[in-house]
């Protein structure tokens, strides 16, 4: 795995997305909080088309975008991750880390922006707090985030039907955010902007420190000593080589 690749990757992916999302967040706050181009649409979609089996299904796949479902799916993450029981003690605390200080970013951003949900009348599940993320859009598609990378990183075979599987599910979540009428559609697009920034900034600052604190292997038998230069070995003073202490010069 080439670090600096996954960090300059890791970058340009943070680099977009915020962009995007500052873009969208200025909108929003533009427009005093109103709902967006789709907003109205997507909703009134939804109302009309909710039968009741439909709506327990999206209460259930819901309720795995908070709690401690994702808090479980990031420790997998890191499980799978880790190579050895030692990076796996490093690996969990830092993609727990990098969840919960994205969930605790977003809620300051969601203060800040202070958006008004959709009408309580069209709510199917209680919600609370203002609009703008979608708290459970982003840490559905932070927690994908995170099981994706660590599946590309040691996955075995099949790992690419389990991260279209993994990323289903993040979408899936937001999805019925604005399927139970609790979220915009654009709130949903922000918490998915938000999720890919702030994703790109924690798996690149973990590949640059990797990167330095990679320690490397020993020189298989028959290299050369990393003493020894293109041109040959350094020359040494002979008092400093115990091979050649207390051999007397010929005469």
């Amino acid at each position: 795995m080439n670090r600096g690749k996954v960090a300059e990757r890791a970058g340009t992916l943070a680099l977009g997305a915020w962009m995007a999302f500052a873009v969208l967040a200025a909108v929003v706050v533009s427009d005093q909080g109103g709902p967006l181009y789709l907003d109205r649409g997507l909703l009134s979609w939804s109302l009309a088309h909710r039968p009741p089996e439909a709506v327990t299904v999206a209460r259930g796949l819901t309720a795995t975008g908070t709690g401690v479902v994702p808090y479980v799916l990031v420790v997998v993450a890191g499980l799978i991750a880790g190579r050895t029981a030692r990076r796996r003690l490093v690996a969990v605390p830092l993609a727990a880390l990098c969840l919960g200080a994205g969930q605790a970013v977003r809620y300051g951003v969601m203060e800040l922006v202070a958006r008004a949900r959709p009408p309580r009348h069209d709510w199917q599940t209680q919600a609370s707090g203002w609009s703008f993320p979608s708290g459970h859009a982003t840490t559905a598609a932070l927690t994908a985030g995170l099981l994706i990378v660590a599946l590309c990183l040691r996955a075995p075979r099949g790992r690419t039907t389990l991260c279209l599987l993994v990323a289903c599910w993040g979408a899936g979540v937001g999805l019925t955010r604005v399927f139970l009428g609790v979220h915009w559609f654009s709130d949903v697009v922000g918490g998915w902007l938000f999720a890919a920034g702030w994703l790109g900034v924690c798996v690149g600052v973990g590949a640059r420190w990797a990167a330095k604190c990679h320690v490397r292997r020993a020189p298989e038998p028959g290299a050369p000593h990393p003493s020894e230069t293109a041109d040959g070995p350094l020359e040494r003073d002979a008092s400093q080589d115990p091979h050649r202490r207390g051999r007397s010069r010929p005469a």
